[in-house]
């Protein structure tokens, strides 16, 4: 080997210069463009760093995503309860208005020859057993409610009586309960006779009026009020009208089917009749 390069040093040296010397040249002619050395290597790292810039647009892009995703869940979540929020308000307005709606009623068909003293309750459950017809209401004896006192509806129609109280709610039996029972009086006539809940009629949501005066006429649709009597209930509440006239089992006597004048099934607010007086 030392021979090699004794004898042909010369000559290698000669072609280390030609190399050195076209290298240069083709660079120049290239005017910038990568010596081959240089080009082989971008040509092997290009696809290289092609597919690093490839991955990181590509997580970037799915990172963005999952960012605007999570945000577009919050404010969508923002968006619901707020839209909650909106109807709730809206309802409460609502029964906001209704419940005026009702008071205006109440003092627009005020009997002008009484004086009450009332207080105004929701109600807030119903009985769902078919050996009662009741109603709990909000107001209690911590609002002077007691038992016994009248309920009715915006418009005086008698909706119950009172027969338990507790501190702030009360239960009230409705004018069809099988256990109710008060004076009451044909409008037209001024007759007397006994309004009573009946247990078969109680499930058509119907009471009765016995005792009916001898050779009393009755007509379909008569109205049929309290009497008063007794002093323990105010007088002239509607409670209904007739629907006919049916004759006991016995034969001997007669006695009214009333339909009540106000809907149990849909009252949200009543009025409690604390105390009444007759204003001369």
């Amino acid at each position: 080997m030392k021979d090699f390069f004794r004898h042909n040093g010369i000559l290698l040296l000669i072609v280390a210069i030609l190399l050195a010397l076209v290298t240069a040249v083709v660079s120049l002619l290239l005017g910038g463009v990568a010596d081959p050395l240089s080009n082989l290597a971008g040509i092997i790292t290009t696809p290289v760093r092609n597919g690093i810039s490839a991955v990181t647009n590509w997580t970037e892009e799915r990172y963005n995503d999952a960012f605007q995703r999570e945000q577009m869940k919050q404010e969508n979540e923002e968006l619901k309860k707020r839209v909650a929020e909106l109807e709730e308000q809206e309802r409460q307005a609502e029964a906001a208005l209704q419940e005026n709606e009702r008071l205006r009623n109440l003092l627009d068909l005020r009997p002008s020859n009484r004086a009450f003293e009332l207080e105004s309750a929701m109600v807030t459950a119903r009985s769902t057993s078919n050996w009662e017809s009741t109603l709990t209401i909000s107001k209690g004896s911590a609002q002077d409610v007691a038992v016994d006192d009248c309920v009715v509806d915006e418009y005086w129609n008698l909706v119950g009586v009172v027969a338990e109280v507790g501190e702030n709610w009360a239960t009230v039996r409705t004018v069809v309960d099988s256990g109710i029972e008060m004076g009451g009086q044909l409008s037209r006539t001024g007759a007397a006779a006994i309004l009573e809940g009946d247990f078969a009629l109680m499930g058509e949501g119907k009471l009765k009026l016995s005792y009916l005066p001898e050779n009393s006429e009755l007509i379909s649709g008569d109205q049929v009020t309290t009497s008063g009597r007794g002093g323990v209930y105010p007088s002239g509440l509607v409670v209904g009208h007739v629907e006919e006239v049916r004759t006991e089992a016995s034969g001997m006597t007669r006695y009214a089917v009333i339909v009540p004048e106000t809907n149990l099934d849909s009252l949200k607010q009543v009025f409690v009749i604390k105390d009444f007086d007759i204003v001369e």
